[in-house]
């Protein structure tokens, strides 16, 4: 099941109500097939069943905006590996919403790919002025496209941008249809095989800042059931553990749920991370890091007219959770 509303002043407005429940019998997470992520064992296993008491259903999308309508609606209750910028684009319109935990870094699983052919590299990337482009608009992708190309100095606006999920933006690269694609996980992957990046490791990370998802809540829904929350963030964390410890035994199951397979996830999780619940819990993250981070770029989205920025993103971070899982 897919689902593809947008937000909407009707669906931030359609959150107060259908979040603020009280405690569930069954629990529906959003999450990206393609994108394997340690607690997928726990998914394939049923270990989160388990651990909360109850049943836990996984619905599969194609961008964290989708997620953010799904939260709104109501039919989601956590998102889990939300990109950052349809958060801030939800939060922006009005959606109550809460960052709970880091769910992974991920700085060179997410990148823009220049259609071989072309031969742009860095070098020339002036040369993408008037090139159309595939990125799936109000994501990490697109803000990643935006910062590369201001540091490339080309002008947006003199590119014919279309508004496409990476499953499908790579489709219609490998098709020629594209000059230029945006996209993350296996989608990129596929991508790179016809093209190629324009910058990559430490120096994207320079251009683009951390790159990383959160897993994402409404807020309602959170407080009325803080236990459940709690333990379904420290089996999270149990799952990155033994997948640090060890991964050999858990790469069938994850890479089932991921809908991938097992050479394909092991690459895409080498450049994958996952940070424990005491980085997350330190100043790296939780304690000074994400709320600046959080304001940085709500004000490269404002600049590129995509949103008008909270005055304080502190108050859509909250560790509470996390601080509780931890000692589970």
């Amino acid at each position: 099941m897919k689902f593809t509303k947008l937000i909407t002043a009707a669906t931030v407005g359609m959150a107060i109500s259908a979040s603020a429940v009280v405690a569930q019998e069954e629990l529906t997470v959003a999450y990206f097939l393609e994108w394997p992520t340690p607690n997928q064992f726990a998914q394939a296993n049923k270990l989160y069943e388990e651990a909360l008491g109850m049943k836990v259903n996984w619905v599969s999308f194609d961008a964290g905006t989708a997620m953010s309508a799904a939260m709104a609606s109501g039919d989601v209750q956590i998102s889990f590996s939300q990109g950052v910028t349809p958060f801030l684009v939800a939060t922006a319109a009005g959606q109550d919403l809460q960052i709970v935990d880091i769910a992974v870094t991920y700085s060179d699983n997410d990148n823009c790919v220049v259609r071989s052919s072309l031969e742009i590299t860095a070098d020339n990337a002036s040369e993408l002025a008037g090139k159309e482009v595939g990125v799936p608009l109000g994501t990490a992708a697109h803000s990643g496209f935006l910062a590369q190309m201001k540091h490339f100095g080309v002008d947006v606006g003199s590119m014919k941008v279309v508004d496409m999920a990476p499953v499908d933006s790579a489709a219609a690269f490998a098709s020629g249809n594209l000059d230029m694609v945006c996209g993350w996980g296996g989608a990129l992957r596929r991508m790179k095989e016809h093209g190629n990046v324009l910058i990559s490791g430490a120096t994207k990370e320079a251009v683009v800042g951390k790159v990383f998802d959160v897993t994402s809540v409404p807020t309602a829904w959170a407080q009325e059931n803080s236990e459940t929350l709690s333990a379904f963030l420290a089996l999270t964390a149990k799952m990155n553990a033994q997948y640090a410890g060890g991964r050999d035994s858990m790469m069938a199951d994850i890479s089932k749920e991921a809908g991938m397979d097992v050479e394909t996830t092991t690459a895409i999780m080498d450049v994958f991370g996952f940070p424990t619940t005491d980085a997350q819990l330190s100043d790296a993250w939780f304690g000074g890091f994400l709320a600046e981070y959080l304001a940085s770029s709500a004000a490269a989205l404002e600049e590129a007219g995509q949103i008008t920025p909270l005055s304080d993103y502190n108050a859509v971070i909250d560790s509470s959770y996390l601080e509780a899982a931890s000692s589970m």
